[in-house]
């Protein structure tokens, strides 16, 4: 097989996810040619960055401290970005570039046939447009010149002449050079990731073949955001009322649909922590912030770190690779960080249909329809019809329908001129709450949760981005249904895909009217409801995620409050490496009741419960023991029932529902057809068969850090570490599907304090051949912290001086 065919075939494999094909030959011959610090590569192995660079904006120095985070400094904003730029592309280049091809549907140009399904879906999303009028926007303004310096600046390093990434040697293609609009693509990677869902049309699915109360509409419980008092969260566990919702008329999605669109949604288990104590309840007497975001788990990481000082600009934090700005972090004025608010900013849409046309109301009109040519390496090029209607995209599926639907209009947040890059920009140099919350209000996508704390002892919590307000014949309806585009079900007034939307008309939630609490004296987020819904007046979401972190949440804040003891920093490091598990608290008693139906090595696994003190810790045997029963209890549970009722042309693990569902399931339940002790006992028996087949003793010998690179080499893979934490502990750990805390960030607004404290699962460069490709992982994987002062440290490492564009 000659070279260039190899290379495409390995990337090929593995970005279609495939990964386990790279083991086999010739892919695992071709890559185990490049071996750490042989061949081919040996060119990118030690190489430094120049130390001194020209730049059109003028001069600015990066100083990498010890773990290889750069510090930006430079007395011209422009200098600044264009510097920030420079490092981005040196750092994260190859991360950087495929992230774009992916988002732009281009992929298959380098790899081939393998990712066609994933460069269809974007170019049928056609994210790369909305990219273009959003920047077409901020193209001219203050904020558009800073980002075309960075772009400057990640050109400046294409175009140089030190040696590519490793990863392009080894598939042999070169990246293009960067774009404004490619920042603005960035943005809207993340916020899809955040909230590209297509749940309604599993949920539609589910009803239609008779099943309720798997996806219900509320989680019912009072560890909600907004409306919590003190004692509420504990007594939270016993209330489950689970109501369907939606309408009685459900349609289900065809398979071949469902499948696809559900490859392209966001990753299993994405959400965040965050919370704020004001300076009433500390030691210090000024407020504490905390966050730490719960991402997919990467080599290079999701995030980079960075320290920008300009004249306009002193900030610390992580940003995402492409995106100038930092997004978490601190500054001067304050510190702010973000969870995932779980809002439903997405709509399907159904059409009656003629030749090429679309009835909306009383007209028909054509589809607006363009024919975009998909590249494939080594292949034949593929030409996909990209077509939309007054929603945006509408998504098909090449099958028989069987009275199944097969193809959906869809309206996203995302797909107008975003205003998010401002924002973000605009926070950096916020002075103070009133500057942060006139930044917040430009918030577009994703929507977040956002916790603020200032040095003047503000404190202040708001749901910021942008929340369409559906109207059906004028009248307010939520998002949780599939809608008739045809009879202008479910309209966003002034929504305009890929042009200019009016963001502030009555098509959205006015900012002043979303969810806040102004100087709130403590306040804790984990993704769970923001507010009583009978008590607010605009639907929000078809559904949050399970409250078992933000009741454990709860709880140790309304303790530490409602004690002698003040809060401290030691305390707000403590409370994100929790490992207290709600699950277990609630089910393994229930556990325990099934005694008598359970018999051999799975009896024995029950006794390793007793006295467990429900923490999910790498040294204990309870905890691994808890963490596979789950896994296994929710395949006994949904998947006979699922399979029966779906059919064999569904991955009925799709469909299932979240723990907070599974575990409690009422006992007499159409899910228990032998008993609820019955299925119990089937999950400890296969619990104790895998930990016998493994090996496996205590949760760390399960637990470990599984950070890997795409190429899944071994030399180029994270160490794996035990670690600590679950699914549904503040110490979010997901091992099966590389999900965690993807930045630690504990950030005192006491000036004379000992400073911020941060972890980063990982390392800040991208390259292998790096000191700090994963340098910070075990120090992460043990819950320990290191300082993240603000302003400049560590040796000049380049200087950037005055020269030609």
């Amino acid at each position: 097989m000659d070279r260039e065919r190899t290379r495409r075939a390995v990337l090929g494999a593995l970005l279609a996810g495939g990964v386990a094909g790279a083991a086999g030959t010739p892919i695992r011959r071709y890559l185990d040619r490049f071996a750490p610090f042989s061949g081919a590569l040996w060119d990118t192995a030690g190489d430094e960055l120049p130390e001194a660079v020209e730049s059109p904006y003028g001069a600015a120095t990066v100083r990498y401290d010890d773990h290889g985070v750069p510090h930006v400094s430079a007395d011209d904003e422009r200098a600044l970005y264009f510097a920030v730029g420079y490092v981005q592309g040196a750092d994260r280049l190859f991360q950087m570039d495929l992230q774009r091809r992916q988002m732009r549907g281009e992929l298959s140009a380098v790899v081939g046939e393998a990712t066609l399904d994933s460069d269809r879906f974007h170019v049928a999303m056609d994210f790369a447009g909305a990219a273009e009028t959003t920047w077409n926007r901020l193209e001219g303004s203050e904020t558009g010149d800073l980002v075309e310096a960075y772009t400057e600046g990640v050109n400046r390093h294409v175009g140089g002449d030190r040696p590519l990434p490793a990863e392009y040697d080894l598939l042999g293609f070169e990246p293009r050079l960067w774009k404004p609009a490619d920042a603005m693509l960035a943005e809207k990677q993340i916020g899809w990731t955040l909230t590209g869902s297509f749940r309604t049309l599993r949920r539609e699915t589910v009803r239609a073949a008779g099943i309720e109360g798997l996806y219900p509409s509320r989680l019912d419980h009072d560890a909600a955001i907004l409306g919590h008092e003190a004692g509420d969260a504990a007594e939270s566990r016993a209330q489950r009322t689970t109501a369907p919702s939606g309408t009685d008329q459900q349609r289900a999605t065809h398979p071949d649909l469902e499948s696809w669109l559900s490859g392209f949604e966001s990753p299993p288990g994405v959400g965040s922590n965050s919370w704020v104590v004001s300076g009433e309840h500390t030691a210090s007497g000024a407020p504490l912030l905390a966050n730490d975001p719960h991402l997919s788990l990467m080599a290079p990481p999701v995030w980079y770190e960075m320290g920008l000082d300009g004249p306009e600009t002193t900030v610390r934090g992580v940003t995402f690779p492409g995106v100038p700005f930092v997004v978490i972090g601190e500054n001067d004025g304050g510190a702010w960080g973000f969870t995932n608010a779980g809002a439903d900013v997405i709509d399907c849409y159904e059409y009656e249909t003629r030749d090429g046309q679309y009835r909306y109301g009383d007209e028909w009109r054509d589809f607006e329809t363009e024919e975009r040519t998909i590249e494939v390496a080594d292949g034949d090029d593929r030409t996909v019809t990209v077509r939309k209607t007054v929603h945006g995209p509408v998504l098909s599926a090449e099958a028989d329908g069987d009275e199944l639907r097969t193809e959906v209009g869809v309206a996203w947040t995302g797909l107008g001129a975003t205003r998010t890059t401002e924002a973000v920009r605009d926070l950096n140099r916020s002075d103070g709450l009133e500057d942060a919350l006139a930044a917040l209000e430009r918030f577009d996508l994703p929507t977040q949760n956002c916790v603020y704390a200032d040095r003047e002892g503000n404190t202040h919590y708001r749901v910021v981005g942008k929340v369409p307000i559906r109207r059906t014949d004028g009248e307010q309806v939520p998002g949780d249904r599939v809608f008739d585009g045809s009879a202008k079900e479910g309209e966003w007034a002034g929504y305009t895909p890929y042009g200019e939307t009016d963001w502030t008309g009555e098509g959205f939630v006015p900012f002043a009217e979303m969810p806040h609490a102004d100087q709130p004296g403590y306040l804790g987020t984990a993704n769970q409801r923001v507010v009583d819904d009978a008590d607010y007046p605009y639907y929000v979401a078809e559904s949050y995620g399970d409250p078992f972190r933000g009741i454990r949440l709860w709880d140790r804040l309304d303790r530490r409050i409602g004690s002698d003891e003040p809060a401290d920093p030691a305390f707000m490091r403590d409370l994100q490496r929790d490992t207290y598990d709600a699950r277990a608290a609630q089910f393994v008693p229930v556990m325990q009741e099934a005694a008598s139906a359970v018999d051999g090595d799975a009896a024995a696994l029950l006794a390793d419960l007793d006295g467990w003190d429900y923490r999910m810790d790498r040294d204990s045997r309870a905890a691994l023991v808890f963490a596979r029963f789950v896994d296994h209890y929710r395949d006994v549970v949904f998947e006979p029932r699922l399979a029966e009722a779906l059919g064999d042309r569904r991955d009925v693990s799709e469909y299932y529902g979240g723990d907070w569902v599974l575990l409690g399931l009422d006992p007499d339940s159409a899910w228990f057809p032998d008993g609820r002790d019955a299925a119990i006992a089937e999950a400890l028996a296969r619990t104790a068969t895998e930990l016998d087949e493994h090996g496996w003793a205590t949760y760390g010998d399960y637990n470990t850090t599984a950070v890997d690179h795409p190429f899944d080499r071994p030399w180029l893979n994270y160490p794996r570490y035990p670690t600590d934490g679950s699914p549904a502990s503040l110490n979010n750990f997901r091992h099966e599907e590389s999900v965690g805390s993807s930045w630690r960030m504990i950030c005192p607004m006491d000036k004379s304090a000992a400073g911020s404290r941060g972890a980063f699962p990982g390392g800040n460069d991208g390259s292998v051949f790096s000191e700090h490709y994963h340098d910070q992982l075990r120090a992460w994987a043990d819950g320990e912290y290191k300082s993240i002062p603000l302003g400049t440290n560590g040796e000049i490492a380049v200087r950037f001086e005055e020269g030609e564009r």
